[in-house]
């Protein structure tokens, strides 16, 4: 009996020693894994890939039993990379727009949790942070499902050199903030960015509120905080509350009880990931009867179908339009390459903007 438990015993120590030895291994290609993401801007958590690692290697056991507890030593194993991978993101900075607190903010914080968010200015202040390489990565909002598209954004993608690699949707709730001691009685006037206003302009209007403008959610409840008026209220996030000191006179207050706002990651390099399944493709038309036409019929030939189609007002030339096109599947293969062979040749300019993966919420 002793001899089977010092056998046993033998053969542990002897795995255990190959185990640390292939962990290490392990973790320095997990430091691999993470400088990828970090350069193109892409979450540390990919549930898609985690699963069918899993699935795979987990088929490798035959005795059920056993493999039961090899999923679940798995799981513990990945879970241990990304908490490596996320003390490495703390060197990673991510540009915003906006004060800490902004639902840019928000989203940047769930996307990298780790990082270190650059507040800045605007979206442009925010672009160009990393187009000069003092950021690693820009989250900018880029649509939202009540008040369109994000212009600045999308003209910033067009015009620049930066690519989406990734866009997330996180659900908006607007709601009233005041001081700890007002009530919805109190408040006369209220400040908030313009979508938000907008999000909200049919409980204002029953309220019969005042309102004025705010560069964000974030500066306008800072701007309440610091007034310290019980009449004047801010439209902001639950967490932009509690971070300036204020209360939340009424929630949910939106228009809409689906708001969700689409982030997207901006870097200088474009990802090549199969969990970014869908393309953005950004491009201007001749000034001609059918010229659209022919540009959308040529991705509906490729078989792709095409999930958004936006215009937007090109700024050095009045009265003509880039067209900002989201499409499902990415155009590395064959098919893509081709499809993008013949856009060229009826688009005076023709951009791949960057891939995602769609329906991302965070």
């Amino acid at each position: 009996m002793a001899n089977k438990l010092e056998e046993a015993r033998k053969i542990i120590n002897e795995v255990d020693s190959k185990m640390a030895e292939l962990f290490v291994q392990r973790m320095r290609a997990a430091e691999m894994v993470y400088e990828h993401k970090k350069e193109f801007g892409l979450p540390i958590l990919d549930q898609k890939r985690e699963d069918a690692v899993i699935e795979k290697n987990s088929a490798l056991i035959e005795d059920e039993v056993i493999r039961g507890y090899y999923i679940d030593y798995l799981k513990h194993l990945m879970s241990v990379s990304r908490a490596y991978q996320y003390r490495m993101q703390s060197g990673l900075k991510v540009a915003y727009s906006g004060v800490e607190g902004a639902f840019a903010h928000i989203a940047a914080k769930r996307i990298f949790p780790e990082a270190n968010c650059i507040s800045c200015s605007d979206f442009n202040a925010a672009y160009k942070a990393v187009a000069n390489g003092d950021c690693d990565l820009a989250v900018l909002p880029i649509e939202n499902s009540y008040a369109g598209e994000v212009g600045q954004t999308m003209d910033l993608v067009f015009s620049g050199s930066l690519h989406i690699n990734g866009i997330y949707e996180l659900e908006i709730h607007q709601n009233l903030l005041g001081l700890p001691e007002a009530r919805v009685e109190d408040i006369k006037r209220v400040t908030s960015h313009s979508q938000a206003l907008s999000q909200c302009h049919d409980y204002l209007e029953l309220r019969g509120f005042k309102t004025e403008e705010a560069t964000n959610t974030a500066l306008a409840a800072k701007a309440v905080a610091e007034l310290g008026d019980i009449s004047y209220g801010a439209i902001a996030s639950a967490e932009t509350a509690e971070l300036y000191g204020l209360k939340i006179i009424e929630a949910n207050i939106n228009k809409s009880g689906e708001n969700t706002t689409r982030f997207a990651v901006l870097s200088k390099v474009g990802a090549d990931s199969p969990a970014l399944s869908s393309t953005v493709l950004m491009l201007t038309v001749k000034h001609e009867a059918g010229s659209l036409a022919n540009a959308i019929s040529i991705i509906a030939q490729h078989g792709y179908n095409m999930t958004a189609l936006r215009s937007r007002p090109m700024k050095k030339h009045s009265w003509q339009y880039y067209f900002y096109i989201e499409i499902d599947g990415t155009v590395k293969s064959d098919k893509g390459q081709k499809m993008i062979a013949e856009l060229g040749k009826v688009c005076d300019t023709l951009k791949v903007a960057g891939s995602f993966a769609p329906h991302t919420e965070i």
